[in-house]
């Protein structure tokens, strides 16, 4: 009678697991900082990427471009030749990583054999929800934090007219496959009012951060639109 009992909690519990982790979707949360001085229209969004002397032949910052380019057309840029071009866009980006240190759980378990069988029953007496309690080791983990900086100025003055940070951190140690959800970030409801700060989220996997392997773009034709949905704006 005790293991039908034991039985009996059991499938609760997974039933009850069952229910949450099927309604629960991974999202990358990004923090979005903008300044905006920004007064262009859609007939006006021509743009060329500007980059430093020492990044003509940068193979990684053309990848990002393109990336960030993607979003670029989704809100009515086109890119052109630089003489032609209205705008500049530069990009700047980076890596960090740090190590962080979280309590984990570790449940004592006082009972002699044969009770060992019962060392997973939540409802047992070295349970999380039993009467001993709960003692915890500190465990250390990588993390790291991507960064990607969107620059808009206009070609003829130089005028900075739009400047976007997204930042973002978790274990993903590849900024390459962190740039789709910065990029779609950083461009979220473009153009943020000046001093702008919100989160969006984006669930992870291929109906959220955009592809790295984009098409390239040359000059005087529009980037290929995104197609990706989902990003949810937190304020």
């Amino acid at each position: 009678m005790k293991f039908d009992r034991w039985t009996r909690r059991a499938t609760l519990l997974l039933a009850t697991l069952t229910v949450l982790l099927s309604g629960c979707t991974s999202y990358v949360t990004t923090q979005v900082t903008a300044f905006s001085d920004w007064s262009g229209n859609d007939a006006t969004r021509t743009y060329a990427f500007t980059r430093a002397a020492d990044q003509q032949n940068n193979l990684e910052l053309t990848t990002y471009e393109r990336v960030v380019g993607n979003e670029l057309a989704t809100h009515a840029f086109r890119q052109v030749d630089l003489a032609q071009a209205r705008y500049l866009v530069g990009l700047s980006y980076g890596i960090r990583s740090d190590m962080v240190t979280v309590a984990q759980p570790v449940y004592y378990n006082p009972w002699p054999a044969p009770y060992w069988g019962r060392s997973f029953d939540p409802w047992g007496p070295w349970g999380p929800w039993g009467p001993y309690p709960t003692a915890y080791v500190n465990q250390s983990y990588p993390i790291f934090t991507h960064l990607l900086g969107v620059r808009i100025t206009e070609r003829a003055g130089g005028k900075e007219v739009y400047n976007v940070t997204a930042r973002n951190s978790d274990e993903e140690s590849s900024l390459v496959r962190a740039m789709p959800y910065l990029a779609r970030s950083a461009l979220a409801d473009f153009p943020l009012g000046n001093g702008a700060v919100h989160t969006v989220k984006i669930p992870v996997g291929k109906n959220g951060g955009i592809s790295n392997e984009v098409a390239a773009t040359g000059a005087g034709s529009a980037a290929a639109p995104a197609t990706a949905s989902g990003a949810k704006v937190v304020q």
